[in-house]
């Protein structure tokens, strides 16, 4: 589904930002109402406790999906093993690719294939380091759901004896919100192309968290807040990337390789 681009996009990887200002600006914006809605939702409503509960056996005390093969084998293993090992290798293409000559990856590809890279690191690195620091616990951690954590609310004064939780944003998503990165192959000449394949990673991610709140693993802002940095992360790199200096560098990078 990756659009090829016009041959004169082959001749220039460089010198042209791939989105536009504007374009750039209805990001932010749309990441800020993003933001704000994700925030009333867990600050304001019961809405992951509802879901949560629909998941939830009452009268057996249990998650039913929680050791399902479909959400556990599938979903955390099989699946989160299939991405890994393949944003490793888009890693290693997109570190090696300078270093090859320009008849085997010309510059186009090049800077596209280290924006997939970058995507594959910094995605899932920054969603796991703010998990790690979070206090909010998962689902089947509290005592609503069997577990012995107390419940607290999204921006709620969580008292300085309460555990790290590590469990929000949901790191499992980010497994493969890093394909988000892939809108960078259809830009500038593709935008509406890129759209999709950028919607249909953002559902990826999605049902990989949505998997994860059947198991009792995750709330749905835990996922949401995922989808946001991944979108976050992307709309950074996009505007890094358009910056003079950067394309400056590489071309400088370009003839120094070929």
């Amino acid at each position: 589904m990756i659009a090829s681009p016009p041959p004169d996009h082959h001749a220039r990887s460089t010198g042209r930002q791939l989105v536009s200002p504007r374009a750039l600006l209805v990001c932010i914006v749309a990441l800020l109402a993003a933001a704000t809605g994700i925030l009333w939702i867990g600050a304001r409503t019961d809405l992951d406790l509802r879901l949560a509960d629909l998941t939830f056996d009452a009268k057996l005390r249990v998650f039913p999906w929680r050791h399902s093969w479909l959400a556990e084998s599938f979903g955390h293993g099989i699946l989160k093993i299939a991405l890994t090992i393949l944003g490793v290798a888009v890693v290693v293409v997109g570190v090696g690719a300078p270093f090859l000559r320009r008849k085997v990856i010309t510059n186009w590809w090049q800077m596209r294939l280290r924006f997939l890279a970058a995507c594959a690191v910094l995605i899932p690195l920054l969603t796991s380091l703010l998990k790690q620091s979070s206090k909010s616990h998962c689902p089947w951690d509290l005592t609503r759901y069997g577990g012995t954590e107390t419940y607290f609310r999204l921006l709620e004064t969580v008292p300085d004896w309460v555990s790290r939780g590590k469990c929000l944003p949901a790191g499992h998503a980010s497994t493969g919100l890093w394909l988000l990165g892939i809108v960078v192959f259809c830009l500038p000449h593709r935008p509406r192309v890129a759209l999709l394949l950028g919607a249909a990673a953002l559902a990826l991610g999605g049902a990989l968290g949505w998997l994860q709140q059947l198991r009792g693993a995750h709330f749905l802002t835990h996922t949401l807040w995922s989808l946001w940095i991944a979108a976050a992360v992307t709309v950074l790199l996009l505007w890094v990337v358009g910056l003079p200096r950067f394309q400056r560098n590489e071309c400088a990078l370009a003839n120094a390789t070929n």
